[in-house]
Parts: structure tokens; sequence; C-alpha cells
């Protein structure tokens, strides 16, 4: 399989669209001599011109999550004034875990939207993987008695399809997870919080095999698919629960997954590790660019960025380790554990798209499918693994809103789940056109959307307030994206 760098066309990531801006080809091997033959010094930029070329790119449609990033410090400053609640500790604490469920299924839907495809079923399908986890819990692993036999057989012959498919596509890792699904449903092994997570997320990867082989071995539009599929896995989790029934999840971990924080010295951790790990990989990207003689913005801006980034870090990380209870007899403070559950997955999601030749498969396959045929990859294996990266992504999130409430009943997934997904990775930067995405979107735009109900929530507005702002928002996030592409498109 040939890696190919893509140029803009394809969304490839802004490293390598730099490099060939100088007039050179990407990549670690070229050396910077070659460079200097031209009489071009790719490295010495001053801050002034590294400025003026991204007021240049922003001006040519290249807009990225700027105006996500604009649109939240709005929302901030907005609620902050109306709202002498929204900025304090408590509050802030609890907008973290209220907004990270979606979030989370937003950063698997952006692996989709990348492909210039759609995953309706993604919130169902959560649904699923939730009903699944609180069926294990409390039938202390007996999920026969808690399906009834029929229901069970299907159950388990769902799994064995998804197997055969996942071998067919050559899809080792979804063959896998759906293997190990059917083992611990046919054992059963008795309850154990760590065992029911595991169990949903390979549920969700055996969903993604299903999903990804319509779509893209069998050739069904993906609208059509997980439309049909959104209406079917709806039906599964109420037969799983039952109408008007509601699964409890009483276990101290699941409800510690969205509920629960890090001791003060985890939190100090959690920001060392993370911060540490954030300034290693960026300045050495950075001066490993310079010793290649590659375009790289100027050291005084990057080491700017990295100190605003850390500092903002050790501040936030300071006011969550204070106590934030009403009760002068109770102590709630740390970091909410859903917040390096995010980090992991944002981590992960980028070093995948922006460091490894799968990644830039998917860059090429998202802005020229049929370029991209031509040049080796193998289109119809990228299109299935995105379904069952966003799938399996989907049963964290399920993990994350069940423990948030507590349990789990038959509209588990289903209202605004998906919709509120789909927007976070849309108002984040993400293109509903494919081939311009990054995980960060994700995490932005559902920053975005955890605020706006968060906020008007303590402005005393209903529901109904809430998605007219919030499908505002998204029509607004999705008419920037489609202008700034009229724009990079007349510019070029």
């Amino acid at each position: 399989m040939t890696d190919i760098p893509a140029g803009t066309a394809t969304g490839t990531p802004p490293d390598d669209r730099a490099a060939r801006g100088a007039g050179q080809a990407p990549g670690p091997s070229r050396p910077s001599g070659a460079i200097s033959d031209f009489g071009i010094d790719t490295t010495s930029r001053s801050s002034g011109e590294a400025v003026r070329d991204y007021l240049a790119r922003v001006r040519g449609g290249e807009l990225g999550s700027l105006p996500a990033v604009l649109g939240l410090l709005a929302l901030v400053v907005v609620f902050s004034v109306l709202s002498g609640d929204f900025l304090t500790l408590g509050n802030i604490a609890n907008l973290l875990a209220q907004g990270a469920g979606t979030t989370v299924i937003a950063m698997g839907l952006v692996f989709v939207l990348l492909l210039g495809e759609i995953d309706l079923s993604a919130g169902t399908a959560s649904g699923v993987t939730a009903a699944v986890l609180a069926l294990h819990l409390v039938r202390d692993g007996n999920l026969l008695g808690g399906m009834g036999s029929m229901v069970f057989a299907l159950f388990i012959a769902g799994l064995l399809l998804a197997v055969v498919l996942a071998v067919v596509a050559r899809m080792w890792a979804g063959a896998a997870m759906a293997a190990v699904a059917i083992l611990i449903s046919l054992l059963g092994l008795p309850a154990n919080p760590w065992l029911e997570m595991l169990l949903a997320l390979c549920v969700g990867a055996a969903i993604g095999s299903l999903t990804g082989f319509l779509v893209a071995k069998v050739g069904i539009p993906s609208f059509v698919v997980t439309l049909a599929l959104f209406l079917a896995w709806g039906g599964v989790v109420l037969q799983f629960i039952g109408e008007g029934g509601t699964l409890g999840l009483r276990n101290d971990v699941l409800f510690a997954v969205a509920n629960g924080n890090l001791s003060t010295l985890g939190s100090w951790v959690l920001f060392v590790a993370a911060g540490g790990g954030y300034l290693a990989v960026v300045l050495n990207r950075h001066y490993s660019r310079l010793r290649r003689g590659l375009v790289a913005p100027p050291t005084g801006l990057v080491l700017a960025k990295v100190t605003a980034i850390l500092v903002l870090g050790a501040v936030a990380t300071y006011l969550l380790t204070l106590n934030r209870s009403h009760n002068p007899s109770v102590v709630i403070s740390g970091v909410p554990y859903v917040v390096p559950i995010v980090l992991a997955l944002l981590v992960l999601g980028t070093f995948v798209l922006d460091r490894t030749s799968y990644g830039r498969h998917l860059y090429a396959v998202g802005g020229n499918r049929e370029a991209a045929r031509r040049a080796g990859i193998d289109v119809a294996k990228a299109r299935m693994s995105v379904f069952v990266i966003c799938s399996s992504v989907a049963a964290i999130g399920a993990i994350i809103y069940s423990s948030k409430v507590g349990s789990v009943d038959p509209q588990a997934g289903n209202g605004n789940t998906l919709l509120f997904a789909v927007g976070a990775a849309v108002i984040g930067g993400t293109s509903l056109f494919g081939g311009k995405a990054r995980v960060r979107d994700a995490v932005i735009g559902g920053a975005v959307i955890a605020v706006i109900n968060n906020g008007l929530g303590l402005l005393g507005q209903g529901a109904a307030v809430v998605s007219i702002v919030t499908g505002l928002v998204l029509l607004l996030a999705a008419s920037v994206d489609a202008l700034s592409r009229r724009r990079a498109a007349a510019g070029r």
C-alpha cells in the first residue's frame, strides 16, 4: 500500500501543506542543502511574517477551528454576564462531565465525516452497547436470562455475522473484538464493571463492522444504511430493556466514570503528564523541522503558544483541586475522571490521523476517493474501518452518559444524542464535504454545545430554546464551512 502525502484538496495536515507552499516536496528525507540550492531560507520567518501568513490563509478560506473558538469565548462571556453561577467551580466541573458523552461520540464521528460519509446510527448504536452493559451487570453476567432464549440467539448470531463480515473484509480488529463479545456473552462471567465496559466496547466494534461492510463492500449509501440502522437499533434497545423499564447501574466504578474525581495528587500528576507530553511533542516536532530545513513557525511563537496552554492547564487544575462542595462536611475536589478519558482519546485520535500512514490514507480518501484508489490505497477497507472506529468510540460515549444519569432506559442514545454529536463535530470545524477534519474539532464543538445547554439551563430556559439555539449555531457553522470552501476554491 502506497503512502501519498495529500495536498490541500485531500485535507493533508498543515505541516506538509506548508512544505509544499515553500516549493519543496514533503517528507523527512528532503535535505536542507537542496533547498539552499534555490536560494530559499525556509526557516527564517519572523513573527510578523508568520502572523501575516496565517491571516492570509484565513482570508483564503482556511478557517479551521477559529470560528468555533471565537464562538465558545463569546458564549462564555455572555453566560458569565447573565448568570452569576456560570463560572463557579461546581458548575465548571459539572460542565466538563455534562458534555463528555456527546463529545466522545463526536470524536468517533470525525473519522466518518472525514471520508464524506455519515453515520446516523451512532446514537442508537451507543444505546445498544449501553443496554447490553446494563443487562450484563443487572443479571450478573446472565445475558440469556436477561434477553430470553430467542433474542439471545439472535444477538449471538448478529455478533457471529459481524465476525464473518470483518474477516471477509480483512478488518481484523473488528473481528477480534466481536469474537470477544461472543465469548463474554456465552461464558456467563460474573458481573464486573471492567468486564461490562469491555463488552460494550466490543459490541460497538461489532456494530461498526456490520455498518461498514454494508457501506464499503455492498455499496449502499451510508445515509440509507445508517438511517435504517438508526431505527433498528432503537428497536433493539427497547427490546433489551422493555417498554417503560429502566436498568440501574448500581456500581461504584461505573458511577464514578462520569461523577467521580481524581485526588489532588492525581490531578497534578495528570497535569504534569499531559503538559509534559504536549511540550515534548510540540518542541520535538518544531526543532525536527528546523533541522531538516522545512518550513516552521518562529520559535518565539511556538514557545508562547506552549506556555499559554500550560499556564491555562495549571490554573484549571489548581481551581478544580479546590473544594467545590456547598456542604461544609463534604469535600468535593479534583479533576473529573472524564477529563483524562477525553484527553486520552484526543491524543490517540490525533496521533492516528497526523502521524500514521493509515491517517494519511483517510485524508487522501476523504479528499479524492478515485485518486486514492489509483495510488494503491484500499478505499473499501478505509471506509469500513471508520465505521468500526465510530461505533467503538460511541460505546465509550455510552458508558459516560449512562454513568452520568446512573441508569439506562429505552431511549438511551435516541433523541438528540446523535444530532448533538454531529453538531459538535461540524461546529468545531469538521467539514460535511469530507477531507477536512481533526479530532480536536469534536472537543471544541462539544464544549460549545455543552456551554449552550448549561448556560441556557442556568437561565431557566427549556429544551425548546436549547434546541433552537443549538440548531442556529450548527447552521451558522455549516454556512461558514461552505463559504470558506467556496472562497478557497476561488483563490486557486
